[in-house]
Order: C-alpha cells, then structure tokens, then sequence
C-alpha cells in the first residue's frame, strides 16, 4: 500500500509538552479501525464494506450490530431503516418520518432483507460507492470475512461490535442488556472469534453484563465528546476497568491519554476523517484510531 511503509513504520519520537520521546507506534502495534466497515467509501455495515477494508489493510472492523424479531443478530446502525440510505421493496426511498415505524426488532430477517441499504446515494458521503446490499447477518459476515482473507491470502481481522441498546427502548427496538449480550455471544462464540472480538458499547450495562459473565472478552467504553465527566467518573459509573477507553476525537488530550495508558488501558478515539487530525492523535500516542476513510493511513506522512 503506497506510503504504508512511511505511515507506520512511524518510529514517533515526537516529544509532547513534558519534552519526553512518546512510545513508539508500529504498523504492528497500531490499531486501524474502519468504522461501519468503511463508510465513506462503501455503503455502511455491509458485507461489501467490510471486504473493501480488509483490502485497505485495515486491522480492526468496526461494525454495529441489533436483533430482528425471530433472534438473528444483524449489522445496523439504528434499530431501524435509516431514510439517508434505505430503499424499501418497492424501490422507493425511506421517508425520514416514516424511519422508526420501520422498527427491525419487530421485523423477521427475511422481512429485513428486502430493504436495500447500498444504492441510495448517501447525502453526507459522496464518494460512497453504490452496490445493492443488505443488512448482513452476523454469521454470515463473519463466514463470509473469514473466506475473503483466505483467498486474498491476508490476516484475519479483529471485530469491534458495538452493542446497540439504550435503556428508554429496552424491549421495544431491542432486548434488554442480558438477553442482547447472550445473543451476541452465541454467534461469536459459534463462530470461534472470541479472541477476535472487542465489544464497545455507549450503554454501559452491556458492558457490565459482559465483564461479570464473560470477564475474558475485551470491552471499549465509548463517550460521546458531549459526555464532559472526568475519566474516574467514567470508570466510577461504569464499575471497573476496560480494556479500551474510546472517547470522541474533541475529548482526546495528552492528560487522558497519558491517564488511560497508567490504568492500562487502549485509547481508541473515533470517527477521525482528516489527516491533520490524525496526525495529531498520534502525537499524543493513542494507541488506535476509528475513521470512515481507512485509505487515509496510508496517506499519512511522519
């Protein structure tokens, strides 16, 4: 990949405001995470999105996942159909009022297959490539990486699976936390990528369910940059430590990273779509960065 070479091979010895040299961060080391698989280059949460990272060199696919009503566990933002990238069956758009009466927990999966997710052209994304495309199964997905990395002879990647679930719609676009965690884990572990697999989550009772039930999987708690409660009252509400602190690029500072990485604990801050931010981030030694754009890493120049 041109300038892969360059970009992380970045020896940073880059030296923060303590005049101190920052650790060193390798192209083995660092974390390139493509968030919905690549968005802006592919329609979002879709098997052909997550290909196309793989192709970018991508370590970590981050992805969104939500439950249809018959129990299968499905790639989507929303627990709904999003009207900026939905077609419905008979080929007319999603209307942005009519989006949450299109609720998929209340959907089997054979009724969530017939909305198209990949031919809209997306308003705040154009360079996304149009492919019909639906909202992939999980196991499917997972089946369906596995096959690509085999014949394209490249490493199979990490999974950052972000839980779906807020606590006003337990139950009415989702189930409640324990039941969502069970069947999450039931296809990673059918699957076997329990060691594959990060789950994040801004709903810490995920989070919480995962650490006292399965205290070996890797958890990121992820923050909104509208969330301005100190790190120690982050780890407070949340009960214990994760394995990844992944905050909004405009909370990210030296002090929180330096904090982070004395709790042991990965900064992985997300959606970071410039390369001067990028750039930035790294100075401050995260150890990872999420962007809708993976192509960008290799266009970085340290």
């Amino acid at each position: 990949m041109k300038g892969s070479a360059v970009l992380f091979s970045f020896l940073i010895f880059t030296h923060c405001q303590t005049g101190k040299p920052i650790q060193k961060q390798t192209m083995q080391t660092f974390d390139r995470e493509g968030h919905r698989g690549c968005r802006g280059l592919m329609p979002e949460n879709t098997i052909a999105a997550m290909k196309k990272a793989v192709d970018l060199n991508v370590t970590t696919l981050e992805m969104d996942a939500v439950m249809t009503k018959d129990g299968e566990v499905i790639l989507s933002h929303e627990p709904f159909f999003n009207h900026e990238i939905t077609t419905k069956p008979d080929g007319s758009f999603v209307k942005e009022e009519e989006e949450k009466s299109l609720n998929i927990y209340r959907m089997t999966y054979d009724e969530v297959k017939r909305y198209d997710v990949g031919l809209k052209p997306h308003p705040r994304f154009p360079q996304q490539e149009k492919t019909a495309a639906v909202k992939p199964l999980l196991r499917d997905l997972i089946d369906s990486i596995r096959l690509y990395c085999k014949e394209k002879n490249r490493p199979f990647p990490q999974w950052n699976i972000e839980t779906k679930t807020q606590p006003q719609t337990d139950n009415l676009y989702h189930p409640a936390p324990a039941a969502f965690v069970e069947m999450l884990m039931k296809v990673i572990k059918e699957k076997g990528i329990e060691k594959n697999v990060i789950i994040q989550s801004f709903d810490f009772r995920t989070l919480q369910y995962l650490h006292q039930h399965y205290p070996h999987m890797r958890t990121a708690m992820l923050v909104e940059d509208y969330d301005k409660r100190t790190l120690d009252e982050l780890l407070a509400a949340l009960g214990f430590t994760p394995t990844i602190f992944s905050p909004a690029q405009s909370l990210v500072a030296k002090e929180l990273v330096e904090a982070c990485h004395q709790k042991k604990m990965q900064v992985i801050p997300w959606t970071v779509n410039e390369t001067d931010e990028m750039q930035k981030l790294i100075a401050l030694n995260v150890d990872g960065i999420i962007t809708d754009y993976p192509n960008l890493f290799s266009q970085l120049a340290l």
